[in-house]
């Protein structure tokens, strides 16, 4: 058996290992069945490419899209390892090679959809080949209490027996202790060895606000970020295409993706995103499980998403680098409301009703965190971080939390004085004084909370409204009126029972963000960035000649180290990240002229 270790430095390139990793490794080499929970762009790949490198046989991937397949194989192969995946897009060119190295030992990796290995051909011929491990990509889906259950993933327990798998491991990014142990339970045939690693991704910056004009909020991020490639997830087909028209008209590429498009024009899509430079995918949620591009620097929602779950794995396609990436979620009333139907109109059990209520109200309690935002999130999967990160949008603003009782008694008054059946903006409407026809026409102009919240603007208490509802002190009512109500919770505030803590803001301006060749490296010169651009425009030539994307050949990390240290030998590029001993052979000469032509 080979060291994992001496593989990690001259396949891939790595110095060491990510935090976690090893641990995983070693377990799996020792024979052991594996649950690893680690956050997205950890590095759960490698946990069982090294082994299946470090001991030789057949190592079988279940991975859930025929886009993430090929271009894990294509980053296999250009390091050198004897990679394959079955699916519908194959030439049989590319069938036939993946058969052979099948018959004579020497595929290390295939990955296979869970449609394709539930097939009774395909389980009878991995079961002649002999499986050493099955690993279950995004395993979460397997769970019905998981945010994203896939009901083909519920066959794999029988797969499992049917093409003879010595072992198993299942990896997933979102699995809180219910989808651990439902995952657990289907997955396999004895107790797994189980690996969290924790959620924290401290490269991302994490950022939410209230929607004001989506579309503007969003090219400004963009706006920050050109040249540089990013997603932006929406709530419809319709709102796609608005933004991905509207960052067009800014200058930047930005291509839609959703299901009114045919399979085509999709794919096409997808594949220009991961294959090139500087796009941004304006996309419903269908887009991004079968992306593994590393140098996406920001993800943005515009409109609040499912769950805290998906949330985490949507930004999480941001920064699998390691390096610096930015995300955005905007939400606002409708989305809430759209949400809470949702939940209510579905055919669910009431317990499913319930958990889905849950989930949202934490969502929403993420979204108006009086304090550092990381520590909510973080808390949310039972993850700790001891001090405020100082890197989220509430540890950048002079953001404190005060004795907000009063405020919330005259909300929770407004609310059950109106009636309980209108919404928040009219409950703004009423503590701000404002006349307008609702106010007489319900004689709430006449009530003792009417002009009692004058000394705010109704953008302010529009804000409070949200926290009142995230804290549970109201609810929504989809009934008729689709208006507010007090909870018991908000009914003991309002008898001065209980006391509220609620955020206030006081943003500080913060200088615009300086720019470099790389925003992911700031710490470049500008001679080192033109040397960056030089190397990401042959990278650029040298996917299009291969047919991979461009990280394939090597990834913004290894080129902007490369811009920093100029190596002037193949030995010294051999140590820069990233490059291993197939990828020094077959492109270090080449960029090694390009850095000596920039002096």
């Amino acid at each position: 058996m080979r060291d994992p270790e001496s593989i990690l430095h001259e396949v891939f390139g790595f110095a060491g290992f990510r935090p976690g990793q090893e641990e995983i490794v070693r377990a799996v080499l020792r024979g052991e069945d594996v649950l690893a929970v680690m956050p997205t762009g950890g590095g759960k790949s490698l946990c069982y490419q090294l082994p299946a490198l470090a001991r030789g046989g057949l190592t079988v991937v279940v991975s859930p899209l025929i886009a993430l397949m090929r271009d894990q194989v294509a980053a296999l192969r250009a390091y050198g390892v004897e990679a394959g995946a079955l699916n519908s897009a194959n030439e049989p060119e590319e069938n036939e090679r993946i058969s052979d190295a099948l018959n004579d030992g020497s595929l290390r990796l295939l990955y296979v959809s869970p449609e394709r290995l539930a097939g009774p051909g395909t389980q009878a011929r991995l079961a002649k080949c002999g499986v050493g491990l099955l690993a279950i990509d995004e395993a979460h889906c397997v769970s019905e209490w998981g945010h994203d259950f896939r009901p083909e993933y519920a066959a794999l327990g029988d797969a499992r027996t049917a093409i003879e798998a010595n072992q198993v491991m299942a990896l997933t990014a979102t699995a809180d202790a219910a989808t651990r142990d439902d995952v657990a339970a289907k997955l396999f045939s004895r107790p797994p060895k189980i690996f969290v690693q924790g959620f924290d991704r401290p490269n991302l910056r994490l950022a939410m606000s209230p929607k004001q004009n989506a579309t503007k909020q969003i090219l400004d991020l963009a706006g920050r970020h050109r040249g540089e490639s990013g997603i932006v997830y929406c709530s419809s087909r319709k709102q796609t295409e608005t933004i991905a028209e509207a960052l067009r008209g800014a200058g930047v590429r930005a291509l839609p993706y959703h299901a009114g498009l045919d399979a085509a024009e999709r794919s096409e899509n997808q594949d220009a995103f991961v294959r090139e430079d500087a796009v941004v995918m304006a996309a419903t949620v269908a887009f991004g499980m079968g992306v593994d591009k590393p140098d996406v620097r920001f993800v943005a929602h515009a409109a609040l998403p499912k769950t805290i779950e998906a949330y985490y794995q949507e930004i999480g396609r941001a920064g699998r680098d390691g390096l610096p990436a930015d995300t955005l979620t905007l939400y606002g009333w409708g989305d809430i409301k759209l949400r809470q139907s949702q939940i209510d109109e579905s055919g669910a059990s009431e317990d499913k009703k319930r958990l889905e209520r849950q989930k949202l109200n934490a969502l929403l309690a993420l979204a108006e965190a009086p304090e550092c935002r990381r520590q909510t999130l973080l808390a949310y999967f039972g993850d700790t971080l001891e001090e405020p990160c100082g890197h989220c949008d509430l540890c950048e603003s002079e953001t404190g939390s005060f004795d907000g009782t009063i405020e919330a008694q005259k909300i929770l008054s407004a609310i059950y004085r109106t009636g309980q059946r209108f919404g928040a903006a009219h409950i703004a409407d009423v503590l701000t004084g404002k006349d307008t026809d609702a106010a007489r026409r319900w004689n709430h102009d006449a009530i003792p909370t009417f002009g009692a919240g004058s000394d705010r603007p109704k953008t302010q208490w529009m804000g409070l409204i949200r926290q009142v509802y995230a804290a549970g002190l109201a609810e929504m009512d989809i009934g008729e009126y689709g208006g507010l109500r007090l909870t018991a919770k908000g009914a003991a505030v309002l008898r001065g029972e209980r006391i509220v803590r609620l955020r206030e803001e006081r943003l500080r301006a913060k200088p615009a963000r300086q720019r470099t060749a790389s925003a992911a490296s700031p710490e470049l010169s500008s001679r080192d960035g033109e040397l960056f651009e030089a190397l990401r425009g042959l990278r650029a030539e040298l996917a299009r000649e291969a047919n991979v994307p461009a990280y394939v050949v090597f990834a913004d990390r290894t080129l902007i180290e490369m811009a920093a240290e100029r190596p002037s030998s193949l030995a010294a590029m051999g140590r820069i990240h990233g490059v291993g001993g197939k990828k020094l052979e077959r492109y270090g000469a080449a960029f090694l002229e390009v850095i000596d032509a920039a002096g």
